[in-house]
């Protein structure tokens, strides 16, 4: 009986769960579609502003700027880390983590002194675990608007253009499709610029016209970098965004499908017990019936 009672407590426990892992599971589908349809908004802007950026440098020739240059005397760095407010997200955090830590550690065997910006609270959870020293929260929260990381941004660029930070990083998870998402550092500042200029991806972008300059191509020029940094810093906390909610919908289905299955097993050793206890009663009446006779 008593093992009877100890089943029928699990299966309502176990549908309890169940119920909410599938409401959280609708809600970040829900959350995933919205983030989803805002990083897609943004990444043409983002990649074809990086296109006239470099486009633009090409055809001006050796153009120098704050941005594309550190000063190097400082030994100071920056590492802005992206993680979530809350859990229940699979490896997302781990993943974002674990790669903050190895950047970190690697500037500091390169002889700088890293500084980290952590944007999250399972972040600064972590950091304080680690006995990692956090300079700066930041709080953008999980619907990022332009002018939040516009003023973050200014505040990076403030910074490396002073001569106080000789480089800033950034750690976050970029979202590839709905079955990867990929963890990875980026170099925000300097902003590099290959020769010939590039288009932000890794390849070489020659200019594709003739321009006239007015005003002149430096001013053009200093005037685009600092939106290209800004833009690309939101890009990488909208996809970041993406990606903690595409993988929170797949941990809830997991977490679903998985109470399912126990409830099933629970069901099956509950009819068991409950099979077993009514054939111990009839054993039980029959041998009091025989021992009467």
């Amino acid at each position: 009986m008593a093992r009877i009672r100890e089943i029928k407590k699990r299966m309502v426990a176990v549908r309890t769960i169940q119920r909410i892992t599938k409401t959280m599971q609708m809600i970040a589908t829900a959350k995933f579609t919205a983030s989803l349809a805002r990083s897609r908004a943004t990444r043409p802007y983002t990649d074809r502003i990086r296109t006239l950026v470099a486009q633009v440098a090409a055809a001006a020739g050796e153009v120098d700027s704050p941005l594309l240059n550190a000063k190097g005397a400082s030994g100071r760095e920056i590492v802005v880390v992206i993680s979530s407010d809350r859990g229940l997200c699979g490896t997302y955090n781990s993943n974002s983590l674990r790669a903050a830590h190895r950047l970190i550690k690697e500037r500091q065997a390169a002889g700088k002194q890293v500084e980290v910006f952590a944007a999250g609270k399972k972040g600064l959870s972590y950091f304080r675990f680690a006995k990692i020293s956090v300079a700066e929260t930041v709080d953008i929260g999980d619907k990022p608007s332009f002018e939040q990381v516009q003023e973050l941004a200014q505040r990076l660029m403030d910074q490396f253009t002073a001569g106080t930070a000789d480089a800033v990083h950034v750690v976050y998870t970029r979202f590839i499709s709905n079955s990867r998402q990929v963890a990875e550092p980026m170099q925000l500042l300097p902003l590099s610029m290959p020769a010939g200029a590039g288009d932000g991806a890794g390849e070489k972008v020659a200019a594709t016209a003739v321009y006239e300059f007015s005003p002149d191509a430096a001013t053009l020029v200093n005037e685009l970098l600092p939106r290209a940094v800004k833009v690309s810093l939101f890009q990488a906390f909208n996809d970041s965004i993406v990606s903690e909610n595409v993988m929170r919908m797949v941990a809830m289905k997991a977490a679903t499908d998985n109470a399912s299955g126990l409830g099933r097993t629970l069901k099956r050793d509950f009819n068991r017990a409950r099979q077993a206890r009514i054939t111990t009663e009839l054993t039980e009446i029959v041998s009091g019936a025989a021992a009467l006779e």
